[in-house]
């Protein structure tokens, strides 16, 4: 049961980063805009969508799953701060506290890895 539990955490966690990529393909060009609004280049959200997207499909199948929550964490972190540290706004800070929150379920992740649904599992070895 724990292993099953395993398997629909990161399912959980994995449709907030698929949900976001698919909606910056339909919404490219509003995208750019509001990034270049923030001063950074448009051709920073290629890059953005194929983390969004490929990442979370690597830790709901387990595969490269601690590498994968350790990048997706940094990029909770880095765009909770570049984009929503407007401490003035409420919705910003929910926004913010939203990508560290992800961050830290990222961390869990990291720390414990996948359990028993994998995509390839790890041979153990017994010594004789």
């Amino acid at each position: 049961m724990v292993n099953f539990l395993d398997l629909i955490g990161r399912i959980f966690i994995s449709a907030v980063f698929l949900f976001s990529g698919v909606n910056k393909i339909l919404q490219y060009s509003g995208t750019v805009q509001w990034m270049e609004g923030f001063g950074l280049p448009g051709f920073f959200l290629l890059p953005a969508i194929a983390l969004e997207i490929i990442l979370p499909i690597f830790i709901i199948i387990g595969y490269q799953t601690k590498l994968a929550s350790s990048i997706l964490a940094l990029f909770c972190l880095m765009t909770g701060f570049i984009f929503h540290f407007d401490l003035s706004n409420q919705m910003q800070i929910i926004a913010l506290l939203k990508n560290i929150g992800l961050a830290g379920g990222l961390l869990f992740l990291i720390a414990n890895g996948p359990k028993q649904y994998v995509l390839i599992k790890k041979k153990k070895y017994v010594r004789l």
